[in-house]
């Protein structure tokens, strides 16, 4: 039976406040903490709220033949669990039906698989995956990268973390002369299967129901559903979009949620089911196989990375933040993790694109705006992350401390609660003179071995 997967991706960064040069060592809180909270309650009062309460309602009237799969970006969940707790509860409700699947992707919706030389990709995955269990119950199984970025070799990546399948566009480029309407699979590894997005027919939904000048206004569910039955030996329409075309992006008043109210009935009158994203992967074999030796995304007709890194301030921004994983990825502070994550944030490089700019979206004036205010924070945070390590010091030797500040601070969590430690103190690197240039300030693994001394005296008396 032919199926409709869809699928619907839902994300909002964390925006910066204005941010002066002056603030660089001054201020270590980046983000417009009013603003995000406004627009984070704007749409889940006109989106999230309203679709959650509709594809619950879709679910019961079909007795569970309706399903849906959703990507959520690790940021939006924070904020959802911050300022609007209960879309979590609604999409809680929605898990329980066995009726929905959510998808796997990128902790901070970046473009982390566009670098090799770390593994802060598979880190962000694996941390969504974490966070996307412990709220929904789900491990997810099929993966969704940030913009739907897709090539060759983020294949092999995802393939490794073992995800059965992946989602992309369906761009001319990568399809050719191939229906996206199939499942295929990657010619880079034939074990993973993919599912490619059926761009016209998302799009009339997204972005031209409401019309009035497209020529096929007013889009009613038994048209679309005779569109999709123009091809019946075809396996799956892929319908992928994002969650805030229910209600922001398309009006209530349009008549968008009645459309998707009426989707399942005219569909199962005509035959088609529909489908989660893991049940089309384990239901059909791939009609062939799929190759994209360049990174492909949804977004212009080109279908490429130009939104977010076509010019060089771009460029500049990604190449500064990813320069920090390495040091950042041997940090154990939380505060710079969660910053690091909120930074690579794809919409700040989007905000600086000079192609693509669009005031209704941009919180600054101009993408030269945007690009000296993000650089600013990157100063400050290159500082932040810089003072948790020793100056002029060696590669080895900066492991070697990173190590056994780890196993101090392990061994004083055991002491504090009254337990033995459970590992023994990493060995000490070879004594070499680490000179500074202040001694104002006590480096993390000083202070670490005075609380250590305090700590044992206290416990021998």
């Amino acid at each position: 039976m032919k199926s409709i997967c869809l699928y619907f991706q839902i994300h909002q960064p964390f925006r910066l406040k204005r941010y002066r040069f002056f603030n660089i060592g001054a201020d270590h809180h980046y983000f417009d903490d009013a603003n995000n909270e406004a627009i984070i309650k704007r749409i889940a009062r006109n989106c999230y709220i309203p679709a959650n309460e509709t594809m619950l309602q879709m679910i019961k009237d079909s007795k569970g033949a309706f399903k849906v799969a959703y990507s959520i970006s690790g940021l939006a969940l924070e904020q959802l669990e911050q300022y609007c707790p209960e879309v979590i509860d609604g999409f809680k409700k929605l898990a329980k039906t066995g009726c929905v699947e959510f998808l796997g992707e990128t902790y901070a919706h970046s473009f982390a698989s566009l670098r090799k030389e770390n593994n802060e990709f598979e880190k962000q995955v694996a941390s969504h995956s974490k966070k996307i269990e412990a709220l929904f119950g789900q491990k997810p199984t099929v993966f969704r990268n940030s913009e739907l970025l897709f090539s060759d070799d983020i294949v092999e990546r995802v393939s490794n973390m073992g995800f059965a399948g992946m989602l992309a566009e369906g761009a001319q480029q990568t399809l050719d002369w191939k229906s996206p309407n199939y499942v295929y699979c990657s010619a880079k590894n034939t074990s993973l299967k993919l599912l490619l997005k059926n761009c016209g027919m998302s799009d009339d939904i997204a972005y031209r129901f409401s019309d009035w000048g497209w020529k096929e206004f007013p889009l009613t569910a038994d048209k679309f559903v005779n569109w999709i039955m123009d091809n019946p030996n075809e396996q799956v329409v892929n319908l992928f979009m994002n969650y805030e075309v229910l209600g922001e992006i398309q009006n209530a008043n349009t008549g968008i949620f009645d459309f998707f109210k009426a989707l399942p009935k005219v569909a199962a009158s005509r035959g088609i089911g529909f489908s989660t994203p893991s049940e089309v992967i384990n239901n059909n074999k791939p009609s062939d196989q799929i190759s994209e030796p360049h990174p492909t995304t949804w977004a212009n007709a080109t279908k490429d990375l130009s939104p977010w890194l076509a010019n060089s301030i771009q460029n500049e921004a990604f190449n500064k933040l990813f320069a920090l994983a390495d040091k950042v990825n041997r940090c154990v502070n939380k505060q710079i993790i969660d910053d690091w994550y909120k930074l690579q944030s794809t919409d700040h490089l989007y905000y600086m694109s000079t192609s693509f700019y669009n005031q209704t979206f941009c919180p600054y004036d101009s993408p030269y705006d945007a690009f000296i205010n993000y650089m600013n924070v990157l100063s400050d945070f290159n500082k932040r992350v810089d003072s948790f390590f020793p100056a002029n010091v060696s590669e080895e030797e900066l492991n070697s401390l990173v190590q056994e500040k780890l196993a101090l601070e392990a061994e004083l969590a055991a002491l504090k609660g009254g337990k033995a430690p459970k590992a023994e103190k990493a060995p000490k690197a070879e004594k070499k003179s680490v000179k500074t240039e202040t001694k104002v300030e006590e480096k993390p693994v000083a202070k670490a071995k005075a609380t250590e001394k305090k700590t044992k005296k206290a416990t021998a008396k």
